[in-house]
Protein backbone atom coordinates (compact mmCIF):
# COMPACT_ATOMS: atom_id res chain seq x y z
CA UNK A 1 0.00 0.00 0.00
CA UNK A 2 2.66 2.44 0.59
CA UNK A 3 4.44 1.88 -2.40
CA UNK A 4 1.10 2.43 -4.00
CA UNK A 5 0.60 6.10 -2.56
CA UNK A 6 4.16 7.08 -3.29
CA UNK A 7 3.30 6.04 -7.01
CA UNK A 8 0.62 8.04 -6.92
CA UNK A 9 2.22 10.68 -5.34
CA UNK A 10 4.65 11.11 -8.09
CA UNK A 11 2.31 10.52 -10.41
CA UNK A 12 0.41 13.41 -9.30
CA UNK A 13 2.95 15.14 -9.05
CA UNK A 14 4.29 14.87 -12.87
CA UNK A 15 0.58 15.36 -13.46
CA UNK A 16 0.19 19.14 -12.90
CA UNK A 17 1.52 20.32 -9.50
CA UNK A 18 5.16 19.40 -9.89
CA UNK A 19 7.15 22.34 -12.28
CA UNK A 20 10.41 20.11 -12.13
CA UNK A 21 12.61 20.18 -15.00
CA UNK A 22 10.53 17.39 -17.75
CA UNK A 23 14.11 15.93 -18.62
CA UNK A 24 15.11 15.16 -14.91
CA UNK A 25 15.74 11.69 -14.63
CA UNK A 26 13.42 9.11 -12.20
CA UNK A 27 15.66 8.90 -9.52
CA UNK A 28 16.26 12.35 -9.00
CA UNK A 29 12.61 13.52 -9.45
CA UNK A 30 11.89 11.07 -6.95
CA UNK A 31 14.43 12.16 -4.56
CA UNK A 32 13.07 15.82 -5.04
CA UNK A 33 9.12 14.83 -4.47
CA UNK A 34 10.23 12.24 -1.83
CA UNK A 35 11.39 15.10 0.53
CA UNK A 36 8.27 17.43 -0.57
CA UNK A 37 9.75 19.54 -2.95
CA UNK A 38 7.49 19.71 -6.04
CA UNK A 39 8.09 23.31 -7.05
CA UNK A 40 10.95 24.81 -8.04
CA UNK A 41 10.20 27.94 -5.54
CA UNK A 42 10.83 25.36 -2.65
CA UNK A 43 14.23 24.65 -3.84
CA UNK A 44 15.37 28.84 -3.78
CA UNK A 45 14.99 28.10 0.23
CA UNK A 46 17.84 25.36 0.23
CA UNK A 47 21.70 25.36 -0.84
CA UNK A 48 22.97 23.31 -4.14
CA UNK A 49 24.95 21.09 -1.40
CA UNK A 50 21.60 20.50 0.60
CA UNK A 51 19.94 19.03 -2.76
CA UNK A 52 22.80 17.30 -3.81
CA UNK A 53 23.04 15.55 -0.42
CA UNK A 54 19.47 13.84 -1.50
CA UNK A 55 19.80 9.97 -2.51
CA UNK A 56 19.29 10.62 -6.35
CA UNK A 57 20.69 13.74 -6.92
CA UNK A 58 23.97 13.84 -8.70
CA UNK A 59 25.80 16.67 -10.80
CA UNK A 60 23.60 15.93 -13.97
CA UNK A 61 20.55 16.33 -12.36
CA UNK A 62 21.48 19.48 -10.38
CA UNK A 63 22.92 20.99 -13.24
CA UNK A 64 18.99 20.39 -15.12
CA UNK A 65 17.77 21.58 -11.67
CA UNK A 66 19.97 24.94 -11.50
CA UNK A 67 18.64 25.61 -15.51
CA UNK A 68 14.97 25.33 -14.16
CA UNK A 69 15.76 27.74 -11.54
CA UNK A 70 17.70 30.56 -13.49
CA UNK A 71 15.12 30.80 -16.79
CA UNK A 72 12.78 31.26 -14.08
CA UNK A 73 15.45 34.72 -12.44
CA UNK A 74 15.69 32.00 -9.32
CA UNK A 75 18.60 30.01 -7.72
CA UNK A 76 19.45 28.16 -4.58
CA UNK A 77 19.78 30.36 -1.58
CA UNK A 78 23.50 30.35 -1.86
CA UNK A 79 23.73 31.12 -5.19
CA UNK A 80 23.08 34.68 -7.04
CA UNK A 81 19.26 35.16 -8.50
CA UNK A 82 19.16 36.71 -11.83
CA UNK A 83 15.82 38.59 -13.24
CA UNK A 84 15.47 37.80 -16.58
Amino acid sequence: MKNELSTMKILNADQGESDLPIELASPARRALIGAGYLRLEQLTTLQAAEVMELHGIGPNALAQIRRALKSKGLSFADEERTNG
